[in-house]
């Protein structure tokens, strides 16, 4: 089948759904349902994108005959439309998870459902960038991995409040979220942890957010080098800065500068690796490029029809899990962790 051929139902039609929906669109692709329980959403998706939406599930799969789903419902309730679409046998991509319900039942079934779940950060260049500086020795032997993502968590949904949306959900609460979406890009680089040991805090108050932790930072020990990260819902300025140190070049990036920047001892020097990013949605930071998130949506298509693998998948997805329950272990019991995948 010609992907121009195939229709979607995107189920959940709050700030992620509507962003596949865009997606799909910008692929050229028009065939699209909605399905959302709460009817404002439903009228929004169809005010905006014109798309027939529906109220209730089995409805909206039946009148929509789609051949894929998205999934992007709130991540305390993937699991839920995971198994519908599982039952009904139709292929989805999934957005990024953070809590791994009924996840064995749903890894034996990816053996016969094809399943994506999301990896946006691995489609952004300067993260591509990275992955191949890395892989082609040019940093020598990697001593040290730093990284800081911070935002602000009334930042990521101006119109509604925070107390209104899953972020503030202790179990699916912002830097919680935050820090598996971040570790699916650097345990692909790096590999996976030998043992982690980590700190998780809740540091000030923002309002709606008072039940959750808004600051995790962990070690990640990899035997043969270290890997120090920060994840916050507390930076007033939205921030991904990554520093390697390895034994022939130090890199640094800044994902507001638009390079990957390589200090070599030879020279003395700063060599700019450029990369074009895509500009952003309308209302989001200027570096939440629009672009990786359709390049994602474009993977997806591909593997769905056939041509090679997603780049992630349900076992790796939920080693990452691991990763985050082992930090907050670590937490709780003042102790490393050994991570066992």
């Amino acid at each position: 089948m010609n992907k121009k051929e195939m229709g979607f139902l995107v189920v959940g039609l709050g700030s992620m759904g509507k962003r596949r929906i865009r997606c799909l669109s910008a692929l050229g692709l028009k065939n699209v349902a909605g399905f959302d329980l709460r009817a404002d959403r439903r009228e929004e998706a169809t005010q905006k994108y014109g798309i027939d939406t529906y109220s209730d599930f089995d409805e909206a799969v039946s009148a929509a005959k789609p051949n894929a789903l998205f999934i992007s419902v709130p991540p305390d309730v993937h699991h839920i439309y995971m198994k519908r679409a599982i039952d009904q046998k139709l292929p989805f991509f999934v957005e990024a998870s953070v809590v791994d319900t009924d996840m064995d039942l749903i890894l034996r079934a990816s053996k016969e459902v094809f399943m994506a779940p999301s990896a946006t950060l691995l489609f952004h260049p300067a993260i591509r960038k990275m992955s191949e500086i890395i892989s082609s020795g040019e940093l020598g032997k990697i001593s040290n991995f730093m990284l800081h993502s911070g935002q602000y968590l009334e930042d990521w949904h101006t119109y509604e409040k925070v107390s209104d949306f899953y972020v503030s959900n202790p179990v699916t609460g912002g830097a919680r979220e935050i820090t598996p979406f971040e570790l699916t890009w650097v345990t692909r680089l790096l590999g996976f942890p030998k043992r982690v040991c980590g700190n998780v805090r809740k540091t000030i108050a923002i309002p709606g957010a008072e039940l959750i932790d808004d600051t995790y930072n962990f070690l990640m020990d990899y035997e043969q080098f270290l890997a120090t990260i920060t994840i916050d819902v507390v930076s007033r300025n939205a921030t991904r800065r990554v520093l390697i140190n390895g034994s022939k070049k130090q890199l640094v990036w800044n994902w507001s500068d638009n390079c990957v920047k390589l200090y070599s001892p030879e020279t003395s020097k700063w060599e700019q690796v450029d990369y074009t990013l895509a500009p952003a949605a309308a209302g989001y930071n200027a570096s939440i490029s629009e672009g990786m998130y359709i390049d994602e949506v474009e993977s997806f298509l591909t593997s769905l029809l056939g041509n090679g693998p997603f780049i992630n998948n349900v076992e790796n997805d939920w080693r990452v899990l691991k990763v985050l329950y082992a930090i907050e272990e670590s937490d709780r019991t003042s102790a490393y962790v050994s991570f066992m995948p």
